[in-house]
């Protein structure tokens, strides 16, 4: 997040200068809702889609366009390189079961994950369309959870993902 912010400030002059630019950031689905054992990762990406709805309405004005994208589960070592606190694994932990079971589940979205170039061709999208759109969803289950999200009500949206760690 402050590497984001950083880089974002370095670049703002010349953006505002020239009136013009497009500013990518790569959040997740992560970032439109929560999930069990995701805290730390999750609270994030509700950051970079904070800021980045924030400074689009700031930086319109100077011709500056701010764009999300927001990739589902994509085949990379994502939750292989993942750090897991070692508490959470000890097996005497109250949320080691949730841990496995959610871990488990992650590995196998991730398997069953998008390609890289879906994300790529949603950047693509963004950076060469004329008016580009705040938010770009990147893979069919984010779409599917984004649309649930929308139609189903909080509770039922709320137990569809506790699943995910029972």
């Amino acid at each position: 997040m402050f590497g984001l912010i950083k880089v974002t400030q370095a670049v703002l002059p010349i953006m505002r200068k020239q009136q013009s630019g497009i500013i990518v950031n790569v959040s997740s689905g992560a970032g439109l809702f929560g999930y069990p054992v995701g805290s730390a990762y999750v609270s994030t990406k509700f950051a970079v889609e904070g800021l980045s709805e924030s400074i689009a309405y700031e930086l319109e004005p100077f011709g500056i366009k701010v764009v999300l994208i927001e990739p589902g589960f994509i085949r990379t070592n994502f939750t292989n390189a993942m750090v897991i606190a070692k508490k959470s694994q000890d097996l005497s932990s109250p949320y080691s079961q949730m841990m496995q079971k959610v871990a488990a589940n992650s590995s196998e979205m991730a398997m069953n994950g998008s390609s890289v170039e879906v994300v790529a061709k949603v950047i693509l999208e963004a950076v060469t369309s004329k008016n580009p759109n705040l938010r770009y969803l990147a893979g069919k289950d984010v779409e599917t959870w984004a649309a649930n999200k929308k139609t189903m009500n909080d509770t039922e949206f709320y137990n569809m993902i506790k699943d995910l760690a029972q």
